[in-house]
């Protein structure tokens, strides 16, 4: 090529470059026309460690989905664990851009998602598949409004939690006094009422406080019980449901409107129910999870 074309070419480039830039910048260009060109790389963020059952068998398996039934335009990076933030952070992660779309736990912001907590009310589900039929139907239905920020892709009440101790519980009058992590919400009250003393603490500092006698025990889910080895110092447990915390998969607003119609659709379609969409979590699974427990 000779050197005056060459100019040329380069010339070329960098005024599209700068107006396409500027375009985008000022809103005349969609950017749904960049990211159906070259594809997007989501970041997904979620608390749930690297290792743990949730990221291995529900959130790697539903982003491969997302990349799959895109044809390679989607792809995604994983942010697991504190990558990015810690637990009760993961709702800003997302809301705020530093992740594209992510995993959060309403219920540890308290009073932030009043109605919200309807979904950790004391019921039995065993899979997170039925937890979440039932988590976005509610939503449809009245908790809209405490989500305008960023798009939905699904809500959950997790499934039900028991009570989790280093000394044997035989009796009510075995709990008095004892000092029990909650997760927050409708567990608080619930530990109250039985005569114990619920502790709010991150997941993550659970192990060394029951190793420490910081608290006797804690009220969460199995799998979490799994996901933190905290079956290692919590020997027993006392099966009767408390319900669990109200969680779910949200999207960044502006990752969600920078999407074309046909990656909506791909993300709608995977992501409304991930935990169908993977097997993972599901109520067969539960039970898997019980064994492994004992």
């Amino acid at each position: 090529m000779c050197k005056e074309c060459e100019d040329l070419t380069r010339r070329n480039f960098l005024k599209t470059a700068v107006i396409g830039g500027t375009a985008l910048g000022m809103g005349l260009m969609d950017q749904n026309t960049l990211w159906g060109a070259a594809g997007a790389n989501l970041k997904f963020s979620t608390w749930h460690p690297p290792l743990s059952r949730e990221v291995k068998t529900v959130w790697t398996p539903m982003m491969e989905e997302v990349k799959k039934k895109s044809a390679g335009k989607m792809g995604y990076t994983m942010y697991a664990g504190a990558a990015l933030g810690k637990g009760p952070e993961h709702f800003d992660i997302v809301a705020k851009g530093m992740s594209d779309l992510g995993y959060f736990t309403a219920t540890w912001t308290p009073g932030r998602f009043p109605l919200t907590d309807v979904l950790s009310l004391a019921v039995w589900v065993n899979g997170k598949d039925v937890a979440a039929d039932i988590g976005n139907a509610v939503y449809n239905r009245v908790l809209k409004d405490e989500f305008k920020t960023v798009k939905v892709l699904e809500l959950n009440g997790c499934i039900q939690s028991f009570i989790w101790t280093k000394k044997p519980v035989s009796k009510m009058a075995d709990l008095k006094g004892m000092k029990l992590r909650s997760p927050g919400g409708h567990q608080t009250n619930y530990i109250k009422s039985l005569g114990a003393e619920p502790i709010f603490m991150p997941l993550g500092d659970v192990y060394m406080a029951m190793e420490t006698g910081t608290v006797d025990g804690i009220v969460t889910c199995p799998p979490l019980i799994l996901a933190f080895k905290l079956f290692e110092v919590a020997k027993h447990a006392t099966v009767l449901t408390f319900g669990c915390v109200s969680e779910g998969t949200v999207m960044n607003m502006n990752t969600w409107n920078g999407l074309a119609a046909e990656q909506k659709a791909v993300i709608e379609q995977v992501c409304t129910n991930p935990f169908k969409t993977t097997g993972g979590l599901t109520s067969d699974d539960y039970e898997i999870i019980m064994k492994e427990i004992t």
